[in-house]
């Protein structure tokens, strides 16, 4: 009986796995499962011959530009389409976090030649870099930002502004780097908040926040477009020895803001430089003759920046305007001092003006 119950249980087994083969489909009982193909072995990328490699990068130069929304980013892309000469100079635009880490850039950063940086961001590194006149230089004196205090009705003055919620844009923004320093000289504490310019409006104009600070080139598309409720004005911000280091004195007037400020009348404030920065490679450098060839192309085509399809702020350019507390490259000071007018021509402009 045993024996009988083996062989019975051998039978079962056999069934069994028949039908599962005849499941599983023809062939399958009969022949194992072929294992997947290897991946072909992935070649690594072709290391292009040195010589390509250093023309390649023999006449590029970084540009520290700032925010991706920031109109500094746009001059900087500005800068680039017209300095561009193929193999024979490129500079690469490079998004940054706002104009304090432009400088830091351009101090440390490696592949960093060039940066747009504002004035006020100088005070920050003087103490920690006691020879930063001699490591950087000014290329181009760009264009002045406007200090606009704009604040609710029952704001009369900066003091007023005490202890109140003040706005200054988002973090790495000229407002949110150069508002709260201004605040500080003046020596009014308030509530600093960062929120984005059009969410901060509407929170003026509901009673939450006291006054929005801008810092930028006027006019102001906020302001100039809009419209505002009775009340609702610009502070003044007079320059005195407390700003006289790291900003311009300046106005916004009927002209600016016809709908704010009434005909005629004007509200002193303050304005931040930005300029074109360099680091002050020694003369033996390679990177030197990069900035003397970038030189003569931006001042050479300085008027194809002044024409439309760049930022309108160039037609205020004068490529011989300077810099407080710094030094011109000297690359650029040599290209003034071989452009300037000869006495002789600007005597016969004067007699033909006559």
């Amino acid at each position: 009986m045993r024996g009988q119950g083996r062989k019975t249980a051998r039978i079962a087994a056999g069934l069994v796995a028949a039908g599962l083969a005849l499941m599983a489909g023809p062939g399958a009982a009969l022949e194992p499962e072929a294992a997947p193909p290897s991946p072909p072995a992935r070649k690594s990328p072709a290391r292009p011959p040195e010589p390509l490699r250093e023309a390649v990068n023999a006449w590029t130069l970084g540009l520290a530009g700032g925010l991706l929304e920031g109109a500094p980013l746009r001059l900087a892309v500005d800068i680039a389409r017209v300095v561009d000469a193929g193999e024979d100079l490129h500079v690469l635009p490079i998004v940054t976090r706002g104009p304090a880490e432009n400088l830091e850039s351009l101090l440390y950063l490696k592949g960093v030649d060039l940066a747009i940086v504002n004035s006020d961001s100088l005070a920050r590194f003087r103490p920690f870099v006691p020879n930063l006149r001699r490591r950087i230089a000014y290329v181009l004196n760009l264009v002045p930002s406007e200090l606009h205090v704009f604040v609710r009705p029952e704001i009369r003055s900066m003091g007023d502004l005490a202890g109140r919620k003040v706005n200054f844009n988002t973090p790495g923004t000229a407002a949110a780097y150069s508002g709260p320093i201004v605040f500080e000289r003046l020596g009014v504490a308030v509530e600093k908040t960062f929120l984005p310019h059009p969410s901060a409006v509407e929170a003026m104009k509901r009673g939450e926040i006291a006054a929005v600070v801008f810092v930028t080139s006027k006019p102001v598309d906020a302001f100039a477009r809009s419209a505002w409720g009775p009340g609702y004005h610009f502070l003044p911000v007079a320059y005195d020895k407390a700003f006289e280091t790291d900003y311009l004195p300046s106005t916004l007037t009927s002209a600016d803001y016809p709908a704010l400020i009434a005909p005629g009348e004007t509200v002193p404030t303050i304005a931040v430089s930005t300029f074109l920065a360099a680091y002050a490679w020694p003369k033996d450098a390679s990177r030197h003759a990069r900035m003397a060839r970038l030189v003569d192309r931006l001042f050479g085509r300085i008027e194809a920046l002044q024409a439309p399809g760049f930022h309108p702020k160039w037609a205020d350019v004068d490529v011989a305007a300077e810099v407080a507390g710094l030094d011109r490259l000297p690359a650029a000071q040599a290209w003034l001092d071989r452009n300037r007018p000869r006495p002789a021509a600007a005597g016969q402009a004067a007699a033909g003006a006559r």
